[in-house]
């Protein structure tokens, strides 16, 4: 497996996975009210740059890389600033899922424009 689809596939994977724990902490794991809250909307968001992503154009990881910085900065708050344990693990967890997320974008935008893909 070439550089390329490794990081591919990494911001794949944790852009799902992001999705994924996004809707589980908002409407299950640790909402904000009971019953689930509004802000598992935000799970749509993510799911604008997906289809750029699942098909692997390099412009969407370039957008993409820089939007997921904005779930970084919650999750940052969040860990510090929600007195829920579990919700604090899941602020962590968004963290460290953006950090995998930005780093595979970062580099798959980089190391795929040196390999000829097409910006689109």
């Amino acid at each position: 497996m070439n550089r390329v689809t490794l990081l591919h596939w990494s911001a794949i994977t944790s852009l799902i996975a992001l999705i994924l724990l996004t809707l589980a902490w908002e409407l299950w794991l640790a909402p904000l009210r009971e019953g689930g809250s509004l802000l598992a909307l935000k799970a749509v968001l993510l799911l604008l740059p997906l289809f750029g992503v699942l098909r692997g154009r390099v412009y969407t990881y370039q957008w993409a890389s820089m939007a997921i910085l904005f779930f970084f900065a919650e999750g940052v708050m969040r860990a510090w600033a929600d007195l829920d344990p579990l919700s604090r693990l899941c602020a962590w967890g968004e963290i460290l899922l953006c950090l995998v997320f930005f780093a595979s974008a970062v580099f798959y935008a980089k190391y795929a424009r040196l390999a000829g893909v097409p910006v689109r």
